[in-house]
């Protein structure tokens, strides 16, 4: 049964020779999964020929019996990085364990590239860790290392000094220890 937008492929024509498609660029989002289903959602997802980033984080985990294992969790639980095109959108909503994809304005948020290339570089050289979102403290500038010109949150710890860096289109932050000397502080217009 045909409805009224449908054209049948019979009458499709191909295109042109010297007429030129435009091509709609791959970009990272954000999709916000159920409770516990990230790393099966980023296997569906690379089984559908997408590209899947679950940065994790490994802990060690004690249960009540005092039986103690090593586990690696999400860093962002409920959430899966994947680059598609806005032509995916049904193949990533149909996927099981997939709530949705995270949006601004009705609109799929585009998560930049510099910062997913962020969050790999603190995963990959860092000891990252989950961390609260947060919207007040010290604001830095990262100056040396990978995630040079990354800005964060610095927070103080007795071992050292964390920075908070946050993925605004998720509403989440990790926290990643650092050297104080790869840091500026900024205040109000000025760097220390």
């Amino acid at each position: 049964m045909e409805t009224g937008s449908e054209i049948p492929i019979s009458q499709c024509q191909p295109l042109p020779a010297n007429r030129s498609v435009a091509v709609v660029p791959a970009q990272w989002y954000a999709l916000q999964t159920r409770p516990r289903h990230e790393k099966r959602t980023a296997a569906h997802l690379r089984a559908q020929s997408l590209e899947a980033f679950l940065p994790v984080h490994r802990c060690r985990h004690t249960w009540r019996n005092g039986v103690h294992r090593d586990l690696e969790l999400p860093i962002f639980p409920g959430y899966v990085f994947v680059r598609a095109t806005v032509y995916d959108r049904s193949i990533m909503l149909r996927l099981p364990g997939v709530v949705g994809i995270v949006s601004s304005r009705a609109l799929p948020a585009v998560i930049p590239d510099h910062e997913i290339a962020a969050i790999r570089a603190a995963t990959e050289c860092f000891a990252a860790q989950p961390h609260p979102y947060l919207s007040a403290g010290d604001h830095v500038r990262i100056v040396a290392g990978p995630l040079r010109g990354m800005e964060g949150i610095l927070l103080r710890r007795k071992r050292g000094c964390q920075v908070v860096v946050t993925v605004e289109a998720i509403m989440r932050s990790i926290a990643v220890e650092m050297d104080e000397r790869l840091l500026a502080i900024e205040f109000g217009g000025w760097k220390s």
